[in-house]
């Protein structure tokens, strides 16, 4: 929960109605998020052992709850979304105000949220309280090496004017040092690299906003402005490649971590890089 010394840097509101556009766009199926699903549940399948319920917490949480329940694991799923909640016909909060008792679940996975989480810390270490003991946290979300094209081209395009049409993203290291700060247990962050090829910056851009990737800070800059957004659109045109298109990367950041129980191994040490992700999964 933040407070006075701690302020809010996100919009509430307006991420709702960000994420509400979003998910009418998509229809609650972007390929971002269907694609970070698809890679936490590979990695759950790696999980000697069973899970009785699940919190989903963000997108493509209508897809993934039919494969969890049909493993039969209960779900409970939240958005930020009022329309995503309602369709799934759970629960609509935020990460950082989680409205569960402490040792509420032995799962959770949360899909593309924690970029524009307001109190990041706050809300890594309540996903921690709401686990049963060595209950597990999974999390994937874009990190701060994503749209380096459109950023690129967005700087260059305002001149003398700076604005920031996209809002600040959290890079690997941080995220470890957050992780590392929230009590999960054999913490493991890593990332992925995808590039997506783009024919022109209006697709690029509906893309951002199905995944409800908009700016959403409390602070918000005015509408680009029509000339700077022409001077984009050329920006954009001009690094055309051989094949009318431009290439754009997407880093996904994926977290795992486990609830405190007196039975797990004792972690690594801080920066000897000796727990990989197979055995922070397989810690039983």
């Amino acid at each position: 929960m933040t407070d006075a010394s701690n302020p809010e840097i996100f919009d509430r509101s307006r991420r709702r109605l960000v994420r509400d556009r979003a998910f009418s766009a998509a229809r609650g199926e972007d390929f971002l998020s269907a694609m970070m699903a698809d890679e936490l549940l590979e990695r759950l399948s790696l999980v000697k052992r069973d899970f009785s319920n699940c919190l989903l917490i963000g997108g493509a949480s209508k897809t993934l709850r039919k494969q969890l329940e049909a493993k039969s694991i209960a779900c409970v799923a939240t958005d930020a979304s009022f329309r995503t909640a309602q369709s799934i016909g759970d629960v609509q909060c935020d990460e950082d105000r989680l409205p569960f008792a402490d040792h509420s679940f032995d799962l959770i996975i949360n899909i593309g949220t924690l970029d524009t989480v307001n109190d990041l810390p706050g809300a890594l270490v309540l996903s921690r309280r709401i686990l049963k003991p060595d209950g597990l946290f999974l999390a994937a979300f874009i990190g701060a090496e994503s749209l380096t094209a459109l950023k690129a081209i967005l700087m260059e395009s305002e001149g003398d004017r700076i604005a920031p049409h996209v809002h600040p993203q959290i890079d690997i290291r941080t995220m470890g040092d957050l992780m590392s700060r929230s009590g999960l247990q054999l913490p493991v962050v890593d990332s992925d690299s995808l590039e997506l090829r783009y024919g022109s910056i209006e697709k690029l851009i509906e893309d951002i906003r199905n995944f409800g990737g908009s700016n959403v800070l409390k602070q918000q800059t005015h509408n680009i402005q029509r000339t700077t957004y022409l001077r984009a659109k050329q920006g954009f045109d001009d690094r055309l490649e051989a094949d009318g298109k431009v290439t754009e990367k997407i880093e996904i950041i994926y977290l795992c971590g486990w609830a405190p129980h007196p039975d797990q191994p004792k972690p690594a040490t801080r920066g000897s890089g000796k727990m990989s992700l197979k055995a922070a999964l397989n810690q039983k």
